[in-house]
Order: C-alpha cells, then structure tokens, then sequence
C-alpha cells in the first residue's frame, strides 16, 4: 500500500508503472479527472525557492478540482518555529495531502512519522522522486521501446541522480552515470540502486571517463552548483568544463534526446544550441512535472 511518496525506494516496479500510466491519462484529457479532488486541499511546503514545483503543483491540483495552500519561510522554518510533529499533526487536521520542499530528508520523514495524511517529497537533499517519474514519463513518450533505451546523466552527482539510479533500476533501464573525481553520487545511493539494477537485469555504470556515454540514447544533465553552494563559478567551471553537453558530446555518444531538470545554466553545463535543439525535451519534462505529480497526488489521495 502506497502511504507517502518519500524515495522512489518504497515503490515497486508495478506501482511507478501505474502512477505512469495515470499520468499518461490525465495528460491525455483532464475531463473525466477535473472534479477528482474536489473538496480536497494539499499544504504545499517551500524551504527553498521553485519555479516548476510550485507552479506545476499549484496548477496541476486546480486541474483536479482541489485547492493548493502554499506555505513558504514566512510561516517560520519547518521546526523552528514550531516542531515538524507539530506542523504534521495540524496540517492533517485540515489538509488531504502535504507536498514538501525541504533540504532535510530527515524532516520529510518526520513529517511522515507524525501526519495522518500522505506526505510527498517535492525535494530534498537526497531525493527527487518526483522529477524522476517526470523524466521517465517523458523518455516513455519519446521512445516506444523506452526499456531498451539507455539514460546517461552527466555532471554532479546529487539528489537528481539518485532518483535517476533508482527509478532507471527499478524499471529496468539501463544507466550511465559520468562525474569528475570527487563529484560521483552518494556512496550509499549507489551500492542500493545497483542491488536494485541486479534484481530486475538492468546495468549501472559509473565513470568519469565521457567515452562512457558512447551508445546511450539520452543524455541527462543538471547544474553544476547547487543551491547554497558558494564555490567560485570558475573553479567549478574548470573542473566541469570537459562535462558541458554541447554538440559535440551529442554527436559522439550517439545519443538522441537530452533532457535537464531546470533551471538550467545556459553554456555552462548546457550549451543553448544543444537545449534549444529538437533533440531536447527539457520542456515536454518540465510540462510532465505537473501530470506525473497529479498522477501521484490521486494514487496517495
């Protein structure tokens, strides 16, 4: 039984694929779903500033007939002001569903532990879960064959690919995951999504060697700083530089879409030639952010 959706990790194979196919429905015709959630409110929760996630989940519940309450620093931090259980247990007396932004996993968990309402991780430091059924919703739309395909993600190692990993493993896809020294995903992340990858036959390769991308079909990239990272730009810039997906490493690897979770930094880890080509699907996967995130909210709800 599905309860929150924290990490990709509780979820089994035959669940993703159900949430997929819900979304594939409601991206279809939101008719027969427009009063689904009528009635029903979601608290979304904001620790850090969003474009796609704020807006996609505000939008996307006013297409099922639901109501968004959004809540960001200016209710006080989650714990600060008053405990997550607190928050938790209050939210749930009014609300059908929390969605939380946040940069602690361990808040969404115990969010989790104390609300009687299912709780969904819109981001943390860990995880992305649902950017990831995003992504694969949009490599699903352009690829009949999408579990023959064969997903790279390029740059740094952080809470996108570790969703990536699991998600790809889980499903059965086959992934590429290309760093600098230094800069691979967590330790832990990896060694779970790999045990992940044994059981249903898929592979997960790690590399810092770009030859590595030869023969994947989609190429993944994120920004090279995340959020709060004070690193000089040049210093990341020089250690990134043979990581820029540009023409070039589109044409070597062979591969035949290229998708960013946003924002993007244009010629940086990203050329505009490149996320501005018809090989890129950054905004079909930005539009998906929303029907994927539906999808999850009538499975939980």
């Amino acid at each position: 039984m599905m309860q929150n959706l924290l990490t990709l990790k509780d979820w089994t194979p035959e669940q993703i694929l159900a949430v997929l196919d819900k979304a594939k429905a409601l991206k279809a015709d939101y008719g027969p779903y427009q009063d689904a959630l009528k009635g029903k409110s979601v608290a979304t929760l904001f620790e850090k500033p969003s474009l796609r996630t704020r807006v996609s989940f505000d939008v996307g519940i006013n297409k099922l007939g639901g109501h968004a309450v959004y809540l960001d620093q200016q209710n006080g931090a989650l714990g600060k002001r008053e405990s997550v259980k607190d928050f938790a247990q209050n939210l749930s007396r009014w609300c059908d569903a929390i969605v939380a932004r946040v940069f602690d996993h361990a808040t969404l968990l115990e969010l989790a532990e104390h609300a009687s309402v299912p709780v969904v991780n819109s981001l943390c430091d860990l995880y992305h879960p649902c950017q990831a059924m995003a992504d694969m919703l949009t490599i699903m739309e352009h690829n009949s064959d999408w579990q023959q395909s064969k997903l790279a993600y390029v740059g740094d190692g952080n809470n996108v690919t570790h969703s990536l990993m699991i998600i790809a493993a889980k499903l059965g896809v086959d992934m590429v995951v290309v760093c600098p020294p230094g800069h691979f995903p967590d330790g832990q992340q990896v060694l779970e999504a790999q045990a992940l990858a044994a059981q249903s036959g898929a592979s997960l390769t790690l590399s810092s060697d770009v030859a590595a991308l030869e023969g994947v079909d989609v190429i993944y990239a994120d920004t090279w700083i995340s959020m709060g990272d004070t690193t000089p730009l040049e210093e990341i810039k020089a250690k990134f530089a043979p990581y820029q997906v540009n023409a070039q490493m589109m044409a070597s690897s062979g591969a035949s879409h290229f998708l960013h979770c946003q924002p993007a930094h244009r010629e940086v880890e990203v050329t505009s030639e490149v996320m501005d080509s018809e090989q890129s699907l950054v905004m079909d996967q930005a539009e998906n952010r929303m029907h994927a995130q539906n999808a999850i909210l009538l499975t939980l709800i």
